[in-house]
């Protein structure tokens, strides 16, 4: 039986959930039971109910990442580390994985950033400050309609 390729809302309930509770849609869609990934974006053209329901779980799937976020910087990590020395030998220490912690924060940032740009991408600070000068043929203007949409 090959991948299914008719749009069913069960098939596309059950990407939405996988999705919001944080696999990909290439995860999602190396199951045999799952269409490809150019089937499901076939349905997101062809179907605006599925492409709301997706969009709410990509938004679902962001809020996720940065629950995640918290909980890597919280939860040290203990690994090894190899390092080769500068006689050649090689050393192995046993420590937080910061910097793979790091990494992996760093990476879900990126991504709720672009899931969610509004609530999770960078703010930016507008304050734009702009004189106006009238010219004369703007005063002229002024001068000619002056009392003319005014009530009396």
């Amino acid at each position: 039986m090959g991948r299914p390729t008719t749009f069913t809302q069960a098939k596309a309930d059950a990407i939405c959930e996988r999705l919001s509770n944080g696999l990909s849609l290439r995860a999602i869609c190396r199951h045999k039971a799952m269409p490809s990934k150019t089937t499901v974006f076939k349905w997101l053209a062809q179907n605006s109910e599925f492409a709301d329901q997706y969009a709410r779980a990509r938004e679902a799937q962001a809020d996720l990442l940065v629950d995640e976020m918290i909980e890597l910087a919280d939860t040290p990590k203990v690994g090894k580390k190899t390092k080769r020395t500068a006689d050649g030998k090689l050393e192995e220490t046993t420590g937080d994985m910061i910097e793979h912690r790091r990494l992996q924060i760093e990476t879900r940032k990126w991504v709720a950033a672009r899931m969610r740009p509004k609530k999770y991408g960078d703010r930016i600070d507008v304050d734009q400050k702009t004189t106006v000068e009238a010219g004369d043929s703007v005063m002229a203007l002024m001068k000619a309609i002056d009392g003319r949409t005014r009530s009396k």
